[in-house]
């Protein structure tokens, strides 16, 4: 007796992307973060996403020396672990976000915790601003572990940090080394007047949206909201955080007051399949590439 063999089951994943206002008070932070995340598992989520540096303002306002004091080593880290054991608890993927100090150094890092509370890993995020209102170079060394992507146990998760969402080489990374779909963290919002630029969280989603276009990958984005005053300044974060299907449909979508978890099921399987189907990946010309490598365009010879 013979007979077709049967179709292999989907592989579907729950995302949620939380959107939340930040205060000068950690452990107000992380009671609201951590309230966050228990909705969104009861809500069903697998993998949950918290915002860039929830656990404190936004202080990359402005340059003062104080502020490193925020910055704690990733071993024996005052808050981290108090991640994992909810992540164990509640069998979920978490990638937490926070400010690091290695030596002499400071990293605008995160770390991928499984669902079963291990750590899979810490990245550092590789591209640094530095303009008004955003002044990262003054407190972070541009990252150095290169871009990753982590087993977990709800697929293999890409994350990069605000400012490398607007690489298009991030995402492309990410997914040739073999992410099932991307994730960012940010805190992104208002800019003094002299720069803004109007319509700007359109701007934000359509940079994102066109690494789920170019890419056929599911997309996941997390922003703060409310407004934030360090020292003489004053942003406001606009929210819409966001999930992308993989087709550049957004799929899920706050608006710039909602706080809470925005879900949004994935189904891997279907993602995978049309991915293969465009030739995205197949049609590439990676030995044509090597101005990526440079500064200025120009591939040097000898």
């Amino acid at each position: 007796m013979t007979g077709k063999t049967p179709p292999p089951a989907s592989v579907k994943v729950k995302l949620a992307v939380i959107q939340m206002h930040v205060t000068d008070r950690l452990d107000d932070n992380l009671k609201r973060a951590e309230a966050h995340v228990r909705d969104a598992a009861r809500a069903g989520a697998q993998v949950v996403l918290l915002p860039e540096l929830f656990e404190s303002l936004y202080f990359c306002q402005v340059e003062r020396e104080d502020y490193f004091a925020l910055a704690h080593p990733q071993a024996g880290h005052p808050f981290l672990g108090r991640f994992q054991n909810l992540a164990a608890e509640l069998g979920v993927v978490l990638p937490v976000s926070y400010f690091e100090r290695a030596g002499q150094a400071h990293y605008n890092s995160l770390v991928c915790i499984d669902a079963d509370g291990s750590v899979l890993g810490n990245y550092r995020k590789t591209h640094i601003p530095d303009g008004p209102g955003y002044e990262e170079k003054y407190y972070f060394n541009p990252g150095d572990t290169g871009f990753r992507v982590w087993e977990t146990r709800y697929g293999r998760v890409g994350v990069g940090i605000c400012w490398d969402q607007w690489y298009p080489e991030t995402a492309r990374v990410m997914m040739l080394q073999g992410a099932d779909f991307l994730l960012y963290p940010t805190a992104i919002g208002s800019e003094p007047a002299e720069v803004e630029t109007p319509n700007s969280h359109h701007m934000w989603q359509r940079a994102m949206v066109g690494h789920a276009v170019s890419n056929s990958s599911y997309v996941g984005a997390a922003n703060r909201i409310g407004t934030e005053v360090v020292g003489d300044l004053t942003q406001t974060y606009y929210g819409h955080s966001f999930i992308s299907d993989y087709t550049g449909e957004l799929v899920a979508e706050f608006g710039e007051g909602d706080e809470g978890a925005l879900t949004h099921d994935l189904n891997l399987t279907e993602a995978r399949k049309f991915r293969a189907g465009m030739g995205f990946f197949r049609d590439r010309r990676p030995e044509l590439y090597g101005p990526l490598l440079t500064m200025d365009g120009v591939t040097r010879r000898g």
